[in-house]
């Protein structure tokens, strides 16, 4: 393959398959298990609420910080976080690294955190989060 021509399928560039285990995730199932850690991090924060741990004030700030630590802690564990074991996706170091550590994990949960690096993907589908830390969210 020639750097002018175009995959046959998402991942291919990557060395991905083009379905099953180890392909690229389709966009819609990486935002709903954003969408299932969200609101795992909205419990954990507002019990803080209700426990005193935190203020009203502080919520929004908590809930953030939460989800940036439950994903850089569950992603080095267990290869996901729990929205994405939910729907039976991972991250995946695609640059031939090795495994994902947790100083890439930790710049990926930040950009991902300010978003705008998300909405730039590249034809793979991946986002600009993916690109910079050798990653991509995977099929199980």
């Amino acid at each position: 393959m020639t750097p002018e021509s175009r995959s046959a399928y998402p991942g291919e560039a990557l060395g991905l398959p083009e379905s099953g285990a180890g392909s690229l995730a389709p966009m819609g199932r990486r935002l709903a298990a954003l969408l299932i850690d969200w609101l795992i991090s909205y419990g954990l924060a507002a019990l803080g609420v209700t426990f005193g741990l935190l203020t009203q004030r502080s919520l929004a700030t908590a809930v953030l910080v939460v989800w940036w630590v439950l994903g850089v802690v569950a992603v080095r564990l267990f290869g996901s976080t729990p929205g994405q074991l939910t729907l039976g996706l991972g991250v995946a170091a695609v640059d031939g690294r090795g495994p994902v550590g947790v100083v890439r994990l930790a710049v990926r949960g930040l950009l991902v955190a300010m978003v705008i690096p998300a909405l730039f993907t590249d034809y793979d589908g991946r986002g600009l989060h993916d690109r910079v830390t050798g990653t991509a969210v995977v099929r199980r």
